[in-house]
Protein backbone atom coordinates (compact mmCIF):
# COMPACT_ATOMS: atom_id res chain seq x y z
CA UNK A 1 0.00 0.00 0.00
CA UNK A 2 1.33 3.19 -0.99
CA UNK A 3 2.33 6.16 1.89
CA UNK A 4 1.09 9.84 1.53
CA UNK A 5 1.66 12.16 3.85
CA UNK A 6 -0.66 15.52 3.63
CA UNK A 7 -0.08 18.55 5.75
CA UNK A 8 -2.48 20.91 6.98
CA UNK A 9 -4.51 17.61 7.03
CA UNK A 10 -6.91 19.32 10.29
CA UNK A 11 -8.38 22.11 7.82
CA UNK A 12 -10.94 22.48 5.89
CA UNK A 13 -9.14 21.72 2.35
CA UNK A 14 -6.68 19.56 4.27
CA UNK A 15 -9.54 17.26 5.77
CA UNK A 16 -10.92 16.60 2.65
CA UNK A 17 -8.13 15.56 0.96
CA UNK A 18 -7.64 12.79 4.16
CA UNK A 19 -10.57 12.05 3.25
CA UNK A 20 -10.29 11.77 -0.42
CA UNK A 21 -6.81 9.91 -0.30
CA UNK A 22 -8.15 7.43 2.27
CA UNK A 23 -10.85 6.23 -0.51
CA UNK A 24 -8.37 5.56 -2.74
CA UNK A 25 -6.99 3.16 -0.55
CA UNK A 26 -3.50 4.99 0.33
CA UNK A 27 -2.21 4.88 3.73
CA UNK A 28 -2.79 8.35 4.93
CA UNK A 29 -0.50 10.19 7.20
CA UNK A 30 -2.42 13.77 8.68
CA UNK A 31 0.78 16.38 8.96
CA UNK A 32 -0.74 18.68 11.74
CA UNK A 33 0.51 20.38 14.47
CA UNK A 34 0.14 19.53 17.82
CA UNK A 35 -2.60 22.08 18.82
CA UNK A 36 -4.36 21.07 16.03
CA UNK A 37 -7.93 19.78 16.34
CA UNK A 38 -9.15 16.12 14.54
CA UNK A 39 -12.81 16.60 14.59
CA UNK A 40 -12.76 16.29 10.86
CA UNK A 41 -9.96 13.28 11.29
CA UNK A 42 -12.03 11.30 12.94
CA UNK A 43 -11.53 7.89 10.51
CA UNK A 44 -9.13 4.96 12.31
CA UNK A 45 -7.20 4.59 9.48
CA UNK A 46 -5.33 8.09 10.07
CA UNK A 47 -2.10 8.04 10.87
CA UNK A 48 -1.21 11.02 12.58
CA UNK A 49 2.49 13.11 12.43
CA UNK A 50 3.23 16.07 14.04
CA UNK A 51 5.02 18.73 11.60
CA UNK A 52 7.31 21.62 12.97
CA UNK A 53 8.16 23.33 9.89
CA UNK A 54 10.67 25.40 11.26
CA UNK A 55 12.63 22.24 12.58
CA UNK A 56 14.36 20.82 9.13
CA UNK A 57 16.42 17.96 10.78
CA UNK A 58 12.74 16.68 12.56
CA UNK A 59 10.91 16.39 9.03
CA UNK A 60 14.25 14.99 7.21
CA UNK A 61 14.04 12.39 9.77
CA UNK A 62 9.99 12.00 9.51
CA UNK A 63 10.97 11.45 5.82
CA UNK A 64 13.69 9.03 6.09
CA UNK A 65 11.57 6.76 9.02
CA UNK A 66 8.30 6.71 7.23
CA UNK A 67 9.17 6.35 2.96
CA UNK A 68 6.52 8.24 1.98
CA UNK A 69 5.45 7.58 -1.62
CA UNK A 70 3.79 10.89 -2.20
CA UNK A 71 3.24 14.34 -0.47
CA UNK A 72 0.42 16.83 -0.24
CA UNK A 73 1.96 20.56 0.83
CA UNK A 74 -1.38 21.91 1.80
CA UNK A 75 -0.31 23.88 5.32
CA UNK A 76 -0.35 27.44 5.17
CA UNK A 77 -2.25 30.71 6.12
CA UNK A 78 -5.26 32.15 4.05
CA UNK A 79 -5.23 35.15 6.80
CA UNK A 80 -2.46 36.14 9.79
CA UNK A 81 -1.80 38.67 11.97
CA UNK A 82 0.69 39.95 10.33
CA UNK A 83 2.30 40.48 6.81
CA UNK A 84 5.26 38.92 7.72
CA UNK A 85 3.39 35.68 8.35
CA UNK A 86 2.48 35.01 4.76
CA UNK A 87 5.53 34.46 3.50
CA UNK A 88 7.57 33.04 6.95
CA UNK A 89 4.51 29.95 6.62
CA UNK A 90 3.75 29.88 2.87
CA UNK A 91 7.09 30.27 1.83
CA UNK A 92 10.18 29.71 3.94
CA UNK A 93 8.27 26.51 6.11
CA UNK A 94 7.75 25.08 2.03
CA UNK A 95 11.59 25.77 1.53
CA UNK A 96 12.45 24.07 4.55
CA UNK A 97 10.33 21.22 3.89
CA UNK A 98 11.44 20.75 0.36
CA UNK A 99 14.92 20.63 1.68
CA UNK A 100 14.12 18.41 4.64
CA UNK A 101 12.96 15.49 1.90
CA UNK A 102 15.81 16.30 -0.10
CA UNK A 103 18.25 16.18 2.65
CA UNK A 104 16.45 12.77 4.28
CA UNK A 105 17.73 10.50 0.95
CA UNK A 106 14.41 8.98 0.19
CA UNK A 107 12.83 10.24 -2.58
CA UNK A 108 9.80 10.47 -3.10
CA UNK A 109 7.17 9.94 -6.36
CA UNK A 110 5.33 13.05 -6.12
CA UNK A 111 5.21 16.89 -4.03
CA UNK A 112 1.63 18.49 -4.51
CA UNK A 113 1.89 22.16 -3.55
CA UNK A 114 -1.41 23.58 -3.31
CA UNK A 115 -1.16 26.89 -4.20
CA UNK A 116 -4.33 29.30 -5.27
CA UNK A 117 -4.79 31.78 -8.15
CA UNK A 118 -3.28 34.47 -5.91
CA UNK A 119 -0.03 33.69 -7.19
CA UNK A 120 -1.25 35.11 -10.64
CA UNK A 121 -3.17 37.82 -9.25
CA UNK A 122 -7.06 38.38 -11.56
CA UNK A 123 -6.60 38.49 -15.26
CA UNK A 124 -5.12 42.19 -16.02
CA UNK A 125 -6.93 42.16 -19.27
CA UNK A 126 -10.05 45.06 -18.93
CA UNK A 127 -11.25 42.61 -21.15
CA UNK A 128 -13.84 40.42 -19.10
CA UNK A 129 -13.61 37.83 -21.74
CA UNK A 130 -10.15 37.04 -20.98
CA UNK A 131 -9.32 34.15 -18.68
CA UNK A 132 -5.92 33.56 -16.52
CA UNK A 133 -3.69 31.18 -18.47
CA UNK A 134 -0.03 29.63 -17.78
CA UNK A 135 1.47 32.02 -20.23
CA UNK A 136 0.05 35.16 -18.57
CA UNK A 137 2.29 37.38 -16.78
CA UNK A 138 2.23 37.22 -12.83
CA UNK A 139 1.07 40.12 -10.75
CA UNK A 140 0.02 39.00 -7.26
CA UNK A 141 -1.84 41.55 -5.60
CA UNK A 142 -1.59 40.51 -2.11
CA UNK A 143 1.14 39.31 0.12
CA UNK A 144 -0.43 35.60 0.15
CA UNK A 145 -0.77 35.61 -3.07
CA UNK A 146 3.30 37.40 -3.52
CA UNK A 147 4.21 34.15 -0.78
CA UNK A 148 2.79 31.22 -2.62
CA UNK A 149 4.25 32.84 -5.99
CA UNK A 150 7.62 32.44 -4.38
CA UNK A 151 7.05 28.93 -3.69
CA UNK A 152 6.07 28.04 -7.21
CA UNK A 153 9.43 29.74 -8.59
CA UNK A 154 11.17 27.44 -5.77
CA UNK A 155 9.67 24.32 -6.71
CA UNK A 156 9.99 25.44 -10.64
CA UNK A 157 13.60 25.89 -9.89
CA UNK A 158 14.69 22.14 -8.20
CA UNK A 159 16.16 20.38 -11.21
CA UNK A 160 14.56 16.91 -11.21
CA UNK A 161 12.28 17.39 -8.66
CA UNK A 162 8.93 15.76 -9.11
CA UNK A 163 6.59 18.46 -8.27
CA UNK A 164 2.93 19.47 -9.49
CA UNK A 165 1.57 23.14 -8.38
CA UNK A 166 -2.10 22.80 -7.97
CA UNK A 167 -3.98 26.74 -8.03
CA UNK A 168 -7.28 26.70 -6.73
CA UNK A 169 -9.50 29.92 -7.17
CA UNK A 170 -12.37 30.40 -4.56
CA UNK A 171 -12.88 26.98 -2.60
CA UNK A 172 -16.20 26.56 -0.93
CA UNK A 173 -18.05 23.15 0.62
CA UNK A 174 -18.68 21.69 4.28
CA UNK A 175 -16.39 23.11 7.01
CA UNK A 176 -15.78 26.82 5.10
CA UNK A 177 -16.26 29.12 6.96
CA UNK A 178 -15.56 32.41 4.65
CA UNK A 179 -18.20 32.43 2.84
CA UNK A 180 -20.74 31.22 5.74
CA UNK A 181 -20.16 35.26 6.60
CA UNK A 182 -22.79 36.12 3.47
CA UNK A 183 -25.31 33.22 4.10
CA UNK A 184 -26.10 34.27 7.21
CA UNK A 185 -26.38 37.38 6.11
CA UNK A 186 -29.33 36.25 3.18
CA UNK A 187 -30.96 34.00 5.80
CA UNK A 188 -31.57 37.41 8.01
CA UNK A 189 -32.61 38.60 4.68
CA UNK A 190 -29.59 41.23 4.12
CA UNK A 191 -27.56 40.89 1.10
CA UNK A 192 -24.93 43.24 0.85
CA UNK A 193 -22.30 43.76 -1.86
CA UNK A 194 -19.13 45.76 -2.12
CA UNK A 195 -18.96 47.86 -5.41
CA UNK A 196 -20.85 48.50 -8.53
CA UNK A 197 -18.83 46.84 -10.73
CA UNK A 198 -19.83 43.15 -12.13
CA UNK A 199 -17.30 40.43 -11.03
CA UNK A 200 -16.42 37.67 -12.78
CA UNK A 201 -15.93 35.10 -10.01
CA UNK A 202 -14.48 31.78 -10.03
CA UNK A 203 -15.09 28.63 -7.82
CA UNK A 204 -14.38 24.94 -7.12
CA UNK A 205 -16.12 22.83 -4.80
CA UNK A 206 -14.04 20.97 -2.31
CA UNK A 207 -14.81 17.45 -3.34
CA UNK A 208 -13.67 18.27 -6.84
CA UNK A 209 -10.88 20.29 -5.65
CA UNK A 210 -9.75 16.91 -3.73
CA UNK A 211 -10.46 14.47 -6.42
CA UNK A 212 -8.40 16.67 -9.04
CA UNK A 213 -5.50 17.10 -6.49
CA UNK A 214 -5.40 13.36 -5.46
CA UNK A 215 -5.54 12.52 -9.54
CA UNK A 216 -2.09 14.49 -10.32
CA UNK A 217 -0.57 13.40 -7.37
CA UNK A 218 -1.27 9.80 -8.45
CA UNK A 219 -0.24 10.13 -12.17
CA UNK A 220 2.80 8.89 -13.06
CA UNK A 221 2.49 11.47 -16.22
CA UNK A 222 1.88 14.82 -14.71
CA UNK A 223 4.67 15.96 -13.32
CA UNK A 224 6.55 19.39 -13.05
CA UNK A 225 3.37 21.03 -14.17
CA UNK A 226 1.31 23.53 -12.45
CA UNK A 227 -2.54 23.79 -12.87
CA UNK A 228 -5.70 26.22 -12.31
CA UNK A 229 -8.52 24.70 -10.97
CA UNK A 230 -11.99 25.97 -11.32
CA UNK A 231 -15.12 24.35 -12.35
CA UNK A 232 -14.96 25.68 -15.30
CA UNK A 233 -17.37 28.99 -15.12
CA UNK A 234 -17.71 32.19 -14.04
CA UNK A 235 -20.12 33.80 -11.55
CA UNK A 236 -20.57 37.91 -10.68
CA UNK A 237 -21.55 38.59 -7.04
CA UNK A 238 -25.05 38.83 -7.78
CA UNK A 239 -25.42 34.86 -8.97
CA UNK A 240 -24.07 34.10 -5.57
CA UNK A 241 -26.75 35.98 -3.56
CA UNK A 242 -29.53 34.75 -6.00
CA UNK A 243 -28.08 31.19 -5.64
CA UNK A 244 -28.25 31.44 -2.04
CA UNK A 245 -31.84 33.16 -2.11
CA UNK A 246 -33.31 30.46 -4.27
CA UNK A 247 -31.43 27.60 -1.28
CA UNK A 248 -32.75 28.78 1.34
CA UNK A 249 -35.81 30.47 0.29
CA UNK A 250 -35.58 33.87 1.30
CA UNK A 251 -36.33 37.49 0.27
CA UNK A 252 -33.82 39.48 0.60
CA UNK A 253 -33.03 43.60 0.81
CA UNK A 254 -29.79 44.18 -1.27
CA UNK A 255 -27.55 46.92 -0.92
CA UNK A 256 -24.05 48.39 -2.53
CA UNK A 257 -21.33 49.45 -0.29
CA UNK A 258 -18.77 51.84 -2.70
CA UNK A 259 -15.71 50.56 -3.04
CA UNK A 260 -14.18 54.17 -1.90
CA UNK A 261 -15.72 53.72 1.73
CA UNK A 262 -14.92 50.32 2.08
CA UNK A 263 -11.11 51.61 1.21
CA UNK A 264 -11.45 54.08 3.93
CA UNK A 265 -12.26 51.99 6.65
CA UNK A 266 -9.41 49.35 5.91
CA UNK A 267 -7.04 52.52 6.02
CA UNK A 268 -8.37 53.27 9.38
CA UNK A 269 -8.21 49.93 10.49
CA UNK A 270 -4.92 49.70 9.20
CA UNK A 271 -3.74 52.43 11.06
CA UNK A 272 -5.02 50.71 14.70
CA UNK A 273 -3.42 47.39 13.63
CA UNK A 274 -0.18 49.20 13.46
CA UNK A 275 -0.32 50.40 16.70
CA UNK A 276 -1.13 47.11 17.98
CA UNK A 277 0.60 44.66 16.56
CA UNK A 278 -2.12 43.02 14.56
CA UNK A 279 -2.88 42.81 11.16
CA UNK A 280 -6.63 43.37 10.69
CA UNK A 281 -9.14 41.36 8.91
CA UNK A 282 -10.34 44.24 6.83
CA UNK A 283 -7.45 46.04 5.11
CA UNK A 284 -6.39 47.31 2.15
CA UNK A 285 -5.14 44.22 0.58
CA UNK A 286 -8.22 42.29 1.36
CA UNK A 287 -9.86 45.65 -0.65
CA UNK A 288 -7.44 45.16 -3.88
CA UNK A 289 -9.00 41.46 -3.81
CA UNK A 290 -12.81 42.47 -3.48
CA UNK A 291 -12.50 45.02 -5.83
CA UNK A 292 -10.61 42.72 -9.07
CA UNK A 293 -13.28 42.19 -12.03
CA UNK A 294 -12.29 39.34 -13.29
CA UNK A 295 -10.69 35.86 -11.81
CA UNK A 296 -11.55 33.66 -14.61
CA UNK A 297 -8.98 30.97 -15.20
CA UNK A 298 -8.18 28.23 -17.71
CA UNK A 299 -8.87 24.56 -16.76
CA UNK A 300 -8.46 23.27 -20.56
CA UNK A 301 -4.76 21.79 -19.52
CA UNK A 302 -6.32 20.23 -16.28
CA UNK A 303 -8.96 18.73 -18.68
CA UNK A 304 -6.47 17.86 -21.55
CA UNK A 305 -4.05 15.77 -19.21
CA UNK A 306 -6.27 14.18 -16.30
CA UNK A 307 -9.51 14.15 -17.76
CA UNK A 308 -10.64 16.67 -14.93
CA UNK A 309 -14.37 16.67 -15.38
CA UNK A 310 -15.92 18.98 -12.50
CA UNK A 311 -18.93 17.48 -11.01
CA UNK A 312 -20.39 20.33 -9.17
CA UNK A 313 -21.66 23.89 -10.48
CA UNK A 314 -21.94 26.79 -8.05
CA UNK A 315 -26.12 25.69 -7.41
CA UNK A 316 -25.02 21.86 -6.94
CA UNK A 317 -21.63 22.91 -4.51
CA UNK A 318 -24.54 24.86 -2.62
CA UNK A 319 -27.21 22.82 -2.05
CA UNK A 320 -25.00 20.35 -0.37
CA UNK A 321 -22.71 22.96 1.70
CA UNK A 322 -25.80 24.73 3.14
CA UNK A 323 -27.41 21.20 3.86
CA UNK A 324 -24.21 20.48 5.78
CA UNK A 325 -24.43 24.05 7.20
CA UNK A 326 -28.18 23.57 8.62
CA UNK A 327 -27.70 19.86 10.28
CA UNK A 328 -24.34 21.18 11.60
CA UNK A 329 -26.16 23.97 13.20
CA UNK A 330 -23.71 26.79 11.74
CA UNK A 331 -26.92 28.48 9.46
Amino acid sequence: MKKILITGASGFVGSHLVEEALQRDLEVYAGIRRSSSKEYLQDERINFVEMNFEDKSQMANLMKRKEFDYVIHNAGVVSAPKLSDYMRVNFDYTKNFVEAIQASGEPIEKFTYISSAASYGPVPSKDLTDFLKEEDPKHPINTYGKAKLASEEYLASLPDFPYVIMRPTGVYGPREKEILTFFKLVNRHVEGYIGFRRQHLAFVYIKDLARVVLDATLSADVSRKSYFVSDGRYYSQQDIGRTARQILKKRTLRFHIPVTLIRSIAWVMEQVGKATGNYPPLNLEKVHILESLNWKCDIDPLKEDLNFQPQYDLEDGLIETMAWYKKEGWL
